[in-house]
């Protein structure tokens, strides 16, 4: 069994649409103001294993029980996906993944490459 402390801290990846990028928006801002998070850069194209635009929130396992709640109540229908870091990309985007909304189809080609090259 592994144990919590593998985890480092969290990410949330808010995907949006060009039409949704103004409720992105908004739920950034609500993000930054009311908790300790690091915001990400707005990617308006697919990323790595990303198949969306989205941008990325990280934020501490403190913050967790805070975050993680009042993203599944202020989703705005926006598709999220929430996993812990600990140093494992592929599993933590893949076993590790909690969703919020739809699960999408991630590019795990990119990560199952990026876990070869580190090997």
């Amino acid at each position: 069994m592994k144990e919590n402390s593998i985890i480092t801290g969290f990410h949330a990846h808010i995907y949006y649409q060009p039409e949704t990028r103004s409720v992105a928006a908004k739920i950034r801002e609500e993000l930054g103001a009311r908790f300790e998070v690091q915001l990400g850069r707005w990617h308006d194209q697919p990323i790595g294993p990303h198949p969306q635009s989205m941008y990325q929130v990280a934020f501490s396992q403190n913050q967790f029980p805070q975050v993680v709640p009042w993203l599944m109540l202020n989703s705005q229908g926006l598709d999220i996906l929430v996993h812990p870091e600990t140093g494992d990309d592929l599993t933590d985007h893949t076993a590790h993944a909690l969703w919020l909304g739809n699960r999408l189809e991630l590019n795990i080609n990119f990560l199952a490459r990026i876990k070869s090259n580190a090997s």
